[in-house]
């Protein structure tokens, strides 16, 4: 069997066996196969899709490229969350403490920014000293220790995926079902999961911007990661504009952090109820509730009292971080004072934003990658305390572009303004956060 047979077969809109698909993801595990061949074969499955047996065969194989992470001698059900990416999405952040104040087990193997979107390892990363680069025994010590653990993919874990996932970036072929499909249950498998919930982003700042588009997704995931023996659930939600408040890696933190603490901004209350509403299906998988109402009530308890904000103070102490963060983060985060205001340049409402472009905007000025190698500024980024449906006036700030070169300030300022489109009249419909609860 050779690489350009495989291809060829994908190019012309045929379905590949078993053996085939195990063949190339072995060889892009091994090396055999060429970058180049490999990303010839990401965009004939981008072109052509693939049935559900070839979407499991995928699947499996590039679970089975790696090591299967066990966890089965911690006594807690296991359970972890996945987005699919959005802008101002920092949801993992506090998902994790919280669930694991409720005692689940939370092995949380989170990605790097992709595109327009913000990772959870970057944002993780602006907190002083922390590590997301653990080793297998030291994800386990602290996931026995504190209840959770974030870390990154390693070349252990899923390696085939970690290959094709930067190929993905590089050849325009991310919006992939199969291979979106085929990366996040793999990575997710690999961790020994019983539960997840995947968070399915749909809308203009979402890698599946339409609607139709994003169920196909999220229907495709819940049957593949239930196949694979993980009880899966998918949730569609709105990313028509920014999650919460703030974008950029240190403020996102900030915010997560302010959340946990009770004392975060009303802007930022979207990403508590998402928060929420992920958890508490989360509580239901995993059985530690029967009904999502219960799980609700468990969470708002453990929100309350504090012990979800210790439990992140335990896991940034356990993995290398300054604790003292959680007592005061605009102190110890890194965090620039140089601000420039995003002014409206009409009086009327809110009636569009476009999401994509906020991305790109705070990305370009280094709050993400063009490529995989870039290094993130984490003091640089973006906070509004407005929403679609708001009235403002001519003049009045929509927001505040935090950076430290003034120049670069200025280019974002001036491309987050026309990402704000500002009407006579209010949007007809309000936006829901949560638009659907797929469970097969």
């Amino acid at each position: 069997m050779r690489p350009q047979d495989v291809i060829r077969k994908k190019r012309d809109g045929q379905s590949l066996s078993r053996d085939e698909i195990d063949f190339f993801v072995a060889g892009v595990t091994s090396g055999r196969i060429a970058d180049y061949q490999v990303s010839a074969l990401l965009m004939a499955i981008y072109l052509n899709g693939m049935d559900p047996s070839e979407q499991q065969a995928l699947t499996e194989a590039m679970l089975n490229s790696g090591n299967i992470l066990d966890f089965s001698d911690i006594p807690k059900p296991k359970a972890d969350k996945h987005s699919t990416g959005g802008v101002g999405d920092k949801t993992s952040v506090i998902i994790a403490p919280l669930v694991a104040a409720c005692g689940v087990c939370v092995p949380m193997i989170s990605g790097r920014g992709l595109g327009h979107t913000g990772g959870t390892l970057d944002k993780l990363e602006s907190i002083p000293g922390y590590r997301v680069n653990l080793s297998a025994n030291e994800f386990k010590q602290v996931l026995d220790q504190v209840g959770y653990a974030m870390a990154g993919q390693t070349a252990e874990i899923a390696p085939a995926d970690k290959k094709m996932y930067a190929l993905r970036d590089a050849t325009a072929t991310v919006e992939a079902i199969p291979l979106i499909v085929a990366s996040i249950i793999s990575k997710k498998g690999a961790a020994g999961l019983d539960a997840m919930i995947i968070d399915v982003k749909v809308g203009n700042g979402a890698f599946m911007r339409d609607e139709s588009r994003a169920t196909e997704l999220a229907h495709a995931l819940v049957s593949t990661g239930n196949s694979c023996g993980i009880k899966t659930r998918a949730l569609l939600t709105d990313m028509n504009q920014p999650l919460g408040r703030a974008v950029g890696n240190s403020l996102e933190v900030e915010e997560c952090i302010q959340l946990l603490r009770g004392d975060a901004p009303e802007a930022a209350q979207p990403v508590l109820d998402l928060s929420m509403e992920l958890s508490a299906h989360m509580l239901w998988l995993a059985n530690v509730d029967q009904t999502t109402e219960a799980a609700h009530e468990r969470l708002r308890g453990v929100l309350g009292s504090g012990h979800a904000l210790e439990c992140l103070q335990r896991n940034i102490e356990a993995q290398g971080g300054n604790p003292r963060v959680c007592d005061d983060p605009g102190t110890f985060l890194p965090l620039v004072s140089e601000t420039v205001k995003v002014e409206s340049p009409r009086s009327g409402f809110i009636t569009r934003v476009d999401t994509t472009e906020i991305g790109h905007a705070i990305a370009a000025i280094g709050g993400g990658r063009v490529r995989i190698e870039d290094t993130i500024d984490p003091t640089v980024g973006f906070t509004s305390e407005l929403k679609i449906g708001d009235r403002v006036k001519a003049g009045e700030a929509i927001g505040v572009v935090y950076c430290a070169d003034s120049s670069a300030a200025q280019d974002a300022a001036r491309r987050i303004q026309a990402a704000y489109q500002v009407g006579d009249d209010p949007p007809a419909e309000e936006l829901k956060l949560v638009k659907e609860v797929i469970n097969e």
